[in-house]
């Protein structure tokens, strides 16, 4: 098959481009600067002659978008709009990429993939506007993800395990609970849902499992051969944010099983897993 990815140069992007490559498939992966998701002629050219599309683009900053909403509903829902339209014309399908924040972070119990959404922050104002964008135009597949780190980027665990190597110790929030998920799991089952002929929908693409953030601190520090009493925790009171945090982030991966997909493995297991390429 034909896939074109959006978002090239991003730690997802980076790790379904290499998956697809494994799997024999042919990949065109486009920058923001090879495909500006905004302009929707742009985007019916660039999907001309795919089997799938999988957008990987997005504004990310969540504190940013607080102060720039017009900005990023621009890119998160006028753009999952634009690719999604071009997609069902080109005769192909789009797999786009959400986020746990259109939940309102309040539950206590992992959300179904059709649990009632409430989003608490623009950013998820702006990625739930793109997933009835892309749900409205056809035979398209939505995944929901959270806490991703990759070996491309300074995310969490490898900016907890360079605060460790140089101080010894980090405080670390433990009221946010959710799904510490690699993004080279996430990109395979992204592959295995579009090669399951999954229905249309919304699907969790998160390990399974939950922790919190000072947890997967520990993780780390064990890690990399620290004890994990180096890590305290502390409140999210204690670090001031524009954006309001999910304080529950674990997703159900009820449709992912109606649907005969396997979920991604335990946080820890795949964490372990991945350790080598996050941290060393």
């Amino acid at each position: 098959m034909r896939w074109l990815i959006t978002g090239g140069g991003g730690m997802l992007a980076t790790d379904l481009e290499k998956t697809l490559v494994e799997h024999g498939h042919e990949v065109v992966t486009a920058t923001q600067h090879d495909v500006n998701i905004t302009d929707a002629e742009a985007c019916v050219a660039a999907a001309q002659g795919f089997d799938v599309i999988a957008n990987a683009a997005a504004w990310t900053d969540v504190d940013g978008a607080e102060d720039n909403e017009p900005a990023a509903f621009a890119v998160n829902a006028v753009g999952a709009a634009n690719l999604a339209r071009a997609a069902t014309q080109a005769g192909a399908r789009l797999v786009h990429v959400s986020t746990d924040y259109v939940f309102d972070g309040d539950a206590t119990e992992p959300y179904p993939a059709h649990a009632p959404v409430a989003p608490r922050s623009a950013y998820g104002r702006t990625k739930l506007a793109g997933e009835w964008a892309v749900l409205a135009e056809g035979d398209h597949l939505v995944v929901r993800t959270a806490w991703l780190y990759g070996a491309t980027t300074g995310k969490f665990p490898r900016t907890i395990a360079r605060v460790l190597r140089e101080k010894g110790a980090a405080t670390v929030v433990d009221d946010q609970v959710g799904q510490p998920t690699w993004t080279a799991d996430l990109a395979d089952l992204m592959v295995r849902l579009v090669d399951a002929k999954a229905p249309r929908g919304i699907y969790h693409g998160t390990s399974s499992g939950r922790c919190s953030w000072f947890e997967l601190a520990q993780e780390v520090a064990s890690t990399i051969g620290l004890d994990p009493a180096v890590v305290s925790p502390t409140s999210s009171a204690a670090f001031a944010a524009k954006a309001h945090r999910p304080g529950y982030s674990v997703l159900s991966h009820d449709s992912l099983e109606a649907a005969g997909v396997a979920p991604i493995g335990d946080w820890r297991e795949r964490f372990r897993a991945a350790a080598p390429v996050i941290v060393g």
